[in-house]
This record gives structure tokens, C-alpha cells and sequence, in this order.
């Protein structure tokens, strides 16, 4: 189930879209660009390319300026068809939208204009939006919401039969005009002839000295042309991001978003305070999120898998009825029915068969799991294949760097690797083949084989007596010797009286 909507019912096409990112962003307070700026699994911008991109824009058009560099490569990587025309001095969103319609000329038809730090936009609400223009053959319709506090944005003004005639900037507002709760979303949908034709007579006579784009509906309203307003059913869809604490609200009413989808398909989500889960996740029917856990990047949850608590999944993947506890997991692949945890930390290329585990403290790395083998605690394995039903112990390493190259540790089928065992790659350990605890292997075992790497233990008599005299292990060993002295003595004792009757 995917966990944000990507579709609306018979969407309306529209010529272009153009996507205004080039604002400075300066109350982030940050050297990222403000479209740049991630929550849920997406960029600010690479959320508002999602909610456009079912509408079936031919072209899209990615206004860029501030931080060109880094919002033109990172086009490249999520929306590569898109146009990104610069913006040389951020002039306002009227020159910004006249730029964007300068770089494709032969443009024609519907236009949407979008604003790209609006995260919470839908393609259901852009498709309500270019529906209901092309319905009222207008030229020119604004994206509107109602909210509670419009402090900051644009107020939209209308005549006595309820028409748009103004969208007023608060800063060019008077005080009844702000009292206004109505507000301008900054995404509008136009005929692009008409769109060319009044961004061209726009004035800079505001506080700001810019070209609105808000501007263009005064005009066109004055001369008659068909305009349109169309309210947002959710008024969260319209909200931008300008600072930190925004980005802030913005991620948790995302999240929020998410969850409640994933709820309603099926989904157990105990604690939606603290599960936290990308847009670009799936999660299936009857999986259960434990309380503190995050699904980033493209995690998918099976059917029936358990995930957290406390549990940290990027680009993973964990198949039906699997678990991870307490742990943190990068580019892993946890097959049916395996478990993970507590405490595991799996990185990239790890590969867990059906029923295997990887228990509390293990780290794992490029390794492939098989089918039912365990690897329950306290080691690490890393460049290696382990075949089915073998058990690592506890303490094992697998030494897979010689200091300049990476090596690789091959376990057989039903292999018992002993406790605190050493596995010096390039090493093989045949099937059904042991290893005593404490070895380190060196040389490739052959199956059925048991290897024993380790010194014969010897026992120094009476060395911490000689060498730690007045220590506490001193005096603890002297009073142990005089116990079993004592005691060998007694047994002497009564055998001799057993004798004597």
C-alpha cells in the first residue's frame, strides 16, 4: 500500500506546468536552498512535482535562481524531463512566471503555476483546480483556503456576488482587508496567451517593489475576462514553508497524512506520535509499527512483519510475517518470517532468507543470510554467504580486510561456527562442518570436518601467589587452597576411620 496519493479520478491535462523556485529562502538561515529541504521522504520541491506530475503536463517548468546549482542537479535526479530556466535577479513571482513562459514560446493552453514550497499540496486539489477552470471557461483561476490564522498571506478579495476582483499582498493590505481568512494558496491555472499578455503590464507599485503575479487577477477582472476561485477542501494542502519551525509543522502534518492512510488500509500503527513514515514507503495489510519507529527512503513492510520499537529502516525491504526490533537497518533485505534484533545493526547488501536471524549486538555487511541459519548475538559478519541451518556463535568475526581489500568468507550448510571463532577471509568452511570455540580460522575447513585453531592451554601453579602477593586474587586464592586442603584432609580422615573399624 502505498502511503500518499498519487492519482486523482480522470485527472484534467493541462499544457505546463511551472513550478517558481527561485526565492532565496532566507529565514531558513541555511546554505540549502529552501526548495531543497527535506521532510517525508521528498525535497519541498520534489513534493510539488509529484502532486503535478498525474496532471499530464506535457512541460514542466522548474523556475530556479538561489542555489541554482544544487536545485538544477537535484532536478536531475528526480524530475530529469523538467526545464529549469534561471531567474538572474528574483525580481517577484509575476517576473518569475514571466521568465518561466519566456524559455517556451510556443506554449499554448492551460498553465498551472505552482509555488515550490507547498509540500502538502495534492493531486486531487490541483485536479479539483484545473477541472473547475476549464468547467468555468476562465482565463485565470486562483487556488484558495480558509484558515484560522492568515497572517503573512495574501487575502482574496471578492465583489458583493462572491466573485474574486483582488488578491492583496498583507503588507499592501488595509485593516478590513486583513481581517480577511480567506487566502491566496499561490497556485493558479491560466491560458497562457492571456498569462503572456498581463504579466507584461505588471507594475512594481508595492512595498516590495516587485511584480506580483498576484497582480494579474485586478486586471483582468477590469476588463471583463472570465476569472475563477476555487476553495481547497483541506486548507493544510495550501500551507508553504518559510523557516524551520514551518518545516517543522509542515513534516508532522505530512506524517500525520501518512499514518492515517496506512491505518485505514490495515495497517497497526500503536504510537502515531512516534512512528514516522516517508511518503515513498509501503507498508501491507496487517503489519504492526511499534512505537519510535522510522520508515525512510523506499522501505517496504510485508504483510503480517512487526517493526520496532525503536526501530530505524532506510531503503529497505522486510517481507511478510518478518520483525525487526531495536534496530537500525540500512539497505537491508529481511526475507519472510526472519528476525531481527534487538540491537542489530544491518547495513547495506545484507540478505536474510526465509526464518533466518540476526540477534541482539550483530552487525552485518554485503552478506547473504540462508534459509533458517542464525547469527544470534555479539558478531560480526561482513563479505560473506552463509548457507541454510548453520549457526554462527556468539563472538564470532568474520576478518574480511587485510588493511588494503575486502575478502570473502564463504559457510556452508549446517555449519556449527564455535563461540569467539576468528574467520580470516578468503576462508570456506564446508558443509556440516564445526569450528571449536576459540579458533582462528585460517585454512578452508572440508565438510564434516571439525577445525581447532587455538593453543593447548597450560596452567602456571601458584603464579599469583608468587607474582600479586597481598592482592585481593592473592588472598582469595590462598584462602580457596586452604578450603580444599582442609577438605582433601577431612576425607583422608574419615576414610581412614572407615578402615580402621
Amino acid at each position: 500500500m502505498i502511503a500518499q496519493e498519487t492519482s486523482v479520478d480522470a485527472a484534467p491535462a493541462v499544457a505546463a506546468v511551472v513550478v517558481l523556485a527561485a526565492g532565496q529562502g532566507t529565514r531558513m538561515r541555511s546554505s540549502t536552498p529552501k526548495v531543497l529541504h527535506a521532510l517525508g521522504g521528498r525535497s519541498l520541491l520534489g513534493h510539488v512535482l509529484a502532486a503535478a506530475e498525474p496532471l499530464g503536463a506535457a512541460t514542466t517548468v522548474v523556475v530556479v535562481g538561489s542555489g541554482r546549482d544544487q536545485v538544477e542537479a537535484h532536478l536531475a535526479d528526480v524530475a530529469p524531463d523538467a526545464l529549469a530556466v534561471v531567474q538572474e535577479q528574483q525580481l517577484g513571482s509575476g517576473h518569475a512566471a514571466g521568465v518561466a513562459l519566456a524559455a517556451v514560446p510556443e506554449l499554448e493552453g492551460a498553465v498551472l503555476v505552482v509555488n515550490g514550497d507547498s509540500p502538502l499540496l495534492t493531486t486531487r486539489t490541483l485536479g479539483t483546480l484545473v477541472a473547475a477552470h476549464a468547467a468555468a471557461g476562465s482565463v485565470f483561476t486562483v487556488l484558495t483556503a480558509e484558515v484560522d490564522d492568515p497572517t503573512g498571506l495574501g487575502r482574496i478579495i471578492r465583489d458583493e456576488r462572491g466573485a474574486p476582483v483582488a488578491i492583496v499582498e498583507e503588507r499592501d493590505a488595509s485593516d478590513a482587508q486583513r481581517a480577511i481568512r480567506e487566502v491566496n494558496a499561490g497556485v493558479y491555472v491560466a491560458n497562457a496567451a492571456t498569462l503572456r499578455r498581463v504579466l507584461a503590464g505588471l507594475g512594481t507599485s508595492n512595498a516590495q517593489g516587485e511584480q506580483y503575479l498576484t497582480d494579474a487577477l485586478a486586471p483582468l477582472v477590469a476588463g471583463g475576462a472570465p476569472t475563477a476561485a476555487v476553495r481547497a477542501d483541506d486548507p493544510d494542502d495550501v500551507l508553504g514553508c518559510n523557516d524551520r519551525a514551518e518545516l517543522a509543522a509542515r513534516r508532522r502534518t505530512l506524517n500525520d497524512r501518512v499514518l492515517d492512510e496506512l491505518m485505514r488500509g490495515g495497517v497497526t500503527v500503536v504510537d502515531p506520535q512516534t512512528t514516522w513514515v516517508d511518503v515513498t514507503c509501503t507498508v501491507g495489510e496487517d503489519a504492526l509499527l511499534e512505537p519510535g519507529t522510522q520508515l525512510r527512503g523506499t522501505t517496504t513492510v510485508g504483510p503480517a512483519a512487526v517493526v520496532g520499537p525503536d526501530s530505524t529502516l532506510v531503503d529497505c525491504s522486510v517481507a511478510a510475517g518478518a520483525s525487526v526490533v531495536r534496530s537500525h537497518c540500512l539497505g537491508a533485505e529481511v526475507g519472510p518470517e526472519a528476525t531481527v534484533g534487538p540491537f542489530s545493526y544491518l547495513r547495506p547488501g545484507t540478505r536474510l532468507a526465509r526464518g533466518a536471524k540476526v540477534g541482539a549486538f550483530v552487525e552485518t555487511k554485503n552478506v547473504e543470510v540462508g534459509e533458517d541459519s542464525k547469527v544470534p548475538h555479539l558478531s560480526y559478519v561482513g563479505d560473506a554467504t552463509i548457507g541454510r541451518g548453520a549457526n554462527i556463535g556468539a563472538a564470532t568475526v568474520f576478518v574480511n580486510y587485510d588493511g588494503v581489500a575486502k575478502h570473502h568468507t564463504t559457510v556452508g550448510d549446517q555449519v556449527r561456527i564455535g563461540s569467539d571463532t576468528m574467520l580470516v577471509a578468503p576462508v570456506t568452511v564446508g558443509d556440516g562442518a564445526y569450528t571449536a570455540a576459540g579458533s582462528v580460522i585460517t585454512s578452508d575447513v572440508p565438510p564434516g570436518a571439525m577445525a581447532v585453531a587455538r593453543a593447548p592451554q597450560r596452567n602456571v601453579g601458584g603464579w599469583v601467589r608468587r607474582r600479586r602477593p597481598g592482592t585481593p586474587a592473592a588472598d582469595a586464592a590462598e584462602a580457596a587452597e586452604s578450603r580444599a586442603e582442609a577438605l582433601s584432609g577431612g576425607r583422608a580422615d574419615a576414610s581412614g576411620a572407615d578402615t580402621d573399624q
